[in-house]
């Protein structure tokens, strides 16, 4: 190894935070340990026992700092520190030798934590704590201090990393669906779990963040090869939107007249706040109260002439409020995840006051995407 690759490994930041991350995790960690201790001291259940695990810091490391890593999870932060603790202690009991009790400790609290799926490193030195003090720990030592640590810093784990740390705590395993459709393209969760299982060594990231790497990866070799295409280059503009109050008849009129499967809603200041599409359109028909569909359908439609009325009859009664929509400015390699994979085929685009300002449609981009890849193939 030469001087300078020694330097390179000292410069080489460890964790991907900048700096006010790295500050409020420091804050996060010291109010989580001043909490634990102070409850630990108040609630005085064994004078003779610790008043903190020493590992609790560790953990504190792991919580703020690597919040999504499988190591900081509540399962692992409970198991991992509860299970070694009652092996230390046994090892204690039955092991008069220090060295062997220690080495034994150790050792059989990683095989504990492994086969229990609770790997949590800072657990193997709460394993040594009741081998290491110099007065005699029993059980209680499980309840009193790990217990109420191991409890107390969960619940600071995630009040904190909410609160404060603004990270998402705990990671919720993702459970498949028969009905999601199937991914098409891209790299799927399967394929980075067949990876994962070939790998011969430990990888401490979880199967969201390192399908989310893949993801930006992609994209970012995405523009680098097509260029800055942008949403604003291939939008259509004027495009017909309506309103919250626009009649349901006044509506389909307009998608009719101008062959839309979709309409963006909009405020006065031009914001989106829905989308009307055909299904929007038949999913408050009852079939069975009438003889035909084409009844049905224009009973619907209509507007009511009296006051009153047993059916919608403003666009805002009937659309879909969960729309997305996407900044001009933004590279077409976001819309492919979109159109490909989540099935929208129409996606509105605003400017920077997020106001409507086009729409950009599934047409569009693959011609865009056709267009860069017959002038890539030309200049070649």
């Amino acid at each position: 190894m030469t001087f300078k690759q020694f330097i390179g490994f000292i410069l080489t930041d460890p964790v991907n935070l900048n700096s006010k991350a790295k500050l409020l995790a420091v804050l996060a960690s010291f109010i989580a340990i001043m909490t634990v201790a102070w409850l630990t001291q108040q609630s005085g259940f064994n004078a003779a026992a610790p008043m903190l695990v020493a590992s609790m810091g560790a953990s504190a490391v792991l919580l703020f700092i690597l919040p999504n890593s499988p190591l900081s999870q509540p399962w692992s932060l409970l198991g991992g520190q509860l299970i070694p603790a009652i092996i230390g202690v046994l090892c204690t009991q039955f092991i008069s030798d220090t060295v062997w009790a220690a080495a034994a400790a150790v050792s059989l609290s990683i095989l504990a934590m492994l086969a229990f799926r609770c790997l949590h490193p800072p657990g193997a030195a709460t394993a040594l704590t009741p081998v290491l003090t110099a007065t005699p720990l029993d059980y209680s030592f499980v309840l009193f201090p790990v217990g109420i640590n191991v409890l107390v810093m969960l619940a600071m784990a995630i009040i904190l990393n909410h609160w404060l740390l603004g990270n998402r705590y705990p990671l919720m395993p993702e459970t498949s669906k028969s009905n999601e459709p199937e991914q098409l393209i891209g790299i799927s969760d399967n394929d980075l779990k067949q990876a994962l299982k070939n790998m011969d060594t430990f990888m401490d990231v979880s199967l969201e963040d390192l399908s989310k790497l893949l993801t930006d990866a992609e994209k970012n070799s995405f523009k680098r090869f097509k260029g800055n295409i942008t949403c604003a280059d291939i939008m259509v503009r004027n495009i017909q939107s309506v309103e919250y109050g626009t009649e349901v008849e006044e509506a389909w009129k307009m998608m009719q007249k101008e062959k839309l499967k979709a309409m963006p809603v909009i405020d006065r200041s031009r914001r989106v706040i829905g989308i009307i599409t055909w299904a929007d359109f038949f999913k408050f028909i009852d079939l069975n109260a009438y003889q035909s569909f084409q009844d049905t359908f224009r009973s619907f439609i209509r507007r009511t002439p009296d006051i009153s009325t047993n059916k919608p009859e403003a666009v805002g009664h009937i659309m879909t409020t969960s729309v997305t929509v996407i900044p001009e400015t933004t590279h077409i390699a976001e819309l492919i995840p979109l159109m490909s994979q989540q099935g929208i085929r129409q996606v509105p685009v605003v400017n920077h006051e997020n106001r409507l300002v086009g729409m950009v449609y599934q047409t569009h981009l693959i011609a865009a995407l056709y267009d860069e890849q017959l002038a890539s193939l030309v200049k070649n």
